[in-house]
Parts: structure tokens; C-alpha cells; sequence
């Protein structure tokens, strides 16, 4: 049997596109195996699905001073030898990353022992882990065009971001009758998010009184984000998550409003939906999202408003925009080749595996 180890972490961002190509990797023979972190959010992540996980020491690579840079130096040492360790008893085919630190370790390991690597780098220039670890890949994959130029020659394979198959199957009755909403208005996704989400959830529901005269609205707007003042207004929703019923308002959803982070968005270009993002400012973060945005506005995706420039009138503006001319955004991303990642991945860690 052949086997993989997946590896990725820190965020869910780093986990969900490995949990999306499970199924296929089943599909092909492998035996899957999994690497993360002692604790992070991908052990419970992958605790759902049946995959066995391994442990090791990891520590945050970081751009400004903190005292754990003077430690977190060897913890990463401690996770190559474990990864060393662990590689040498699984004798994988074949690595795949999705980035994060704890990737790190495994990704040098697997060159150690001269393991092929896959790696996916999901933003348009490599975060701080791809970037160390790009000399070990045999393959990369990334979701931008743009992106091809940030990494080794002959290296670089556009792929877009495996998206789970479940999205790809919602019901849009499903979700009308789970809002109780009417079927004479369209309706906007409003995707918040639980990080720097307060500009979006604050923005959107002061123009509620104007959207709900043409549109209804379902708003995910983060843990403890939710205010019971709007509670019981016609026409919209308001959840802190949604798990399973994610598919159902996706598929409902004329336009959808959204951060800018590389798995949601390239999730909305899956599902060929008009959106509107807004991304993360460059003081939040280091500018990822603000690039991803401007790659999805040039390619013809998406309408983006920079949050500087956020206010009523352009985030109205912008919805009604996008509403009347989504056919061109709905055309343009069907044009897009991207709507199959899941089998382009797996063909590329078919092509360098082990035999």
C-alpha cells in the first residue's frame, strides 16, 4: 500500500485543504498518515476522520521580537528529530504540507531522508514556513497566478486550493427553509469570520434598513459577535458558526461578502458566487489578504473594498453592483481551470512519489 503523510497547522487554514483531499487520497490506494503539532487546532480537526496522528515539538517562526524566539529555536529542533524519527518508521511515499510552522520540521526531515515533498502555498507571496521550506518540495501548488514568480523555477504548479466536496453540494431549499426565508427576494452570504471581523459585522448591519428592501440577509458573524438587537428582523439571520447547514446557505446565496483569506475565497471561486471582499488591512496582518483580493479583482472574481474606505454608501454601492452584474463575475470564474484542484493536487503527488 502506499502512504502519505499530511502535515499542516497552526490555523484551520492550514488543515481544511488536507481534510479536502482525504476521499481522493483514499480513492488512490494510500494509506494516510498525519503530522501536527502536540495540541493545535489540527488534532481536532483531524480527530474526525479516522486518520492516525502524530505528535512533535514545534515552535512559531516569528517576524518581530519575543522572548519565545530564544526557545522556540529548539523546539523546532526537537520536532526535526522527531519528524526524522517518525519518517523513518512510517517510510512514507510521499510528504504533503499545507504550511504553518509545525510543517517545518517534517518538511526538513522528509529531505533528509530524501522523501519527495508537495507543497501548497495558499497566499500570493510564500508565508514565512513555505518559504523555508520551498528548496525540499519536488512540487509546489498555489492558488495565484502571481504567485509562480515568489518560487523556484519549474518548481511552481497552479493548482487552486482543494476545496471539500460537500460545499460543491448544497441545497438551496435546504437553506430557505432553515432562515424561513421567502423565495421573492435574493440573499446575501455575509462571511464575518472570528478575526478582525468587527469592521464587516458593524458595517453591514447599519445598512441593514436599505439591504432587507431588496435583499435577505444571513450574516456569520464570529463567536460571541452576535446582537440580539436584530434578533427577530424579517428577512435576516444571524449565526456566530455554521457547520453543517454551510453548504446549504452557500448554494442560496446570490452574492456573498466576505474576508479575504486564500481558503474562503478560493472556496466562493469554487462555487462560482458574485462576492464582495473586504480584505484584513496591512496594519492586521501582513498584507496577504490585500494582495489575494487584488488577484481575485484583476482575474474579474470580485468587487473589493479596501476597510479604509468602508462605509455605508460603498459597501451598498458595492452590493447592488455585483448583484446586477453577476453574470460577468459568475462567467469569469467558471473560466477560470480552477475548478478541479482536488485532482489536480493528487496527480501532482501521484507524479513525484516513491514507487
Amino acid at each position: 500500500m502506499k502512504r502519505i503523510v499530511l502535515t499542516g497547522g497552526g490555523t484551520a487554514g492550514h488543515v481544511t485543504p488536507n481534510i479536502a483531499l482525504l476521499p481522493r487520497l483514499k480513492e488512490l490506494g494510500y494509506d494516510i498518515q498525519y503530522i501536527g503539532s502536540y495540541d493545535g487546532i489540527e488534532k481536532r480537526l483531524i480527530a474526525d476522520f479516522d486518520v492516525p496522528y502524530h505528535g512533535i515539538s514545534s515552535g512559531k517562526l516569528r517576524r518581530y521580537r519575543d522572548l519565545k524566539n530564544l526557545t522556540d529555536p529548539f523546539r523546532v529542533i526537537k520536532g526535526c528529530h522527531e519528524s526524522r524519527k517518525l519518517l523513518k518508521q512510517l517510510r512514507p511515499n510521499v510528504v504533503f504540507s499545507k504550511g504553518g510552522f509545525v510543517t517545518v520540521p517534517v518538511v526538513l526531515a522528509a529531505k533528509s531522508l530524501k522523501i519527495p515533498v508537495v507543497l501548497h502555498e495558499s497566499d500570493i507571496t510564500p508565508g514565512l514556513a513555505n518559504k523555508i521550506c520551498k528548496s525540499a518540495a519536488s512540487r509546489i501548488c498555489c492558488n495565484f497566478p502571481e504567485t509562480i514568480s515568489y518560487l523556484p523555477e519549474g518548481k511552481a504548479v497552479l493548482t487552486g486550493s482543494p476545496i471539500r466536496k460537500e460545499l460543491l453540494t448544497g441545497s438551496a431549499d435546504a437553506a430557505r427553509r432553515f432562515c424561513g426565508f421567502t423565495d421573492d427576494k435574493p440573499v446575501i452570504l455575509v462571511i464575518g469570520g472570528s478575526t478582525g471581523a468587527l469592521a464587516v459585522n458593524q458595517a453591514v448591519r447599519k445598512i441593514l434598513p436599505q439591504l432587507l428592501k431588496r435583499f435577505q440577509v444571513i450574516h456569520l458573524c464570529g463567536k460571541g459577535k452576535l446582537d440580539p438587537d436584530y434578533n427577530n428582523l424579517a428577512g435576516y439571520r444571524q449565526y456566530e458558526y455554521i457547520k453543517a447547514e454551510l453548504a446549504d446557505m452557500f448554494a442560496l446565496a446570490d452574492v456573498v461578502v466576505s474576508r479575504a483569506g486564500a481558503n474562503a475565497i478560493c472556496e466562493i471561486l469554487a462555487l462560482n458566487k458574485p462576492n464582495i471582499l473586504i480584505p484584513l488591512s496591512a496594519q492586521a496582518s501582513r498584507g496577504d489578504q490585500i494582495l489575494n483580493a487584488a488577484s481575485f479583482e484583476k482575474q474579474g472574481f470580485s468587487t473589493v473594498i479596501q476597510e479604509e474606505q468602508l462605509t455605508d454608501e460603498t459597501l451598498l454601492s458595492a452590493i447592488e453592483n455585483t448583484y446586477l452584474n453577476h453574470e460577468a463575475f459568475t462567467d469569469a470564474m467558471r473560466d477560470s481551470n480552477q475548478d478541479d484542484s482536488i485532482t489536480a493536487i493528487t496527480d501532482i503527488i501521484e507524479s513525484v512519489a516513491l514507487p
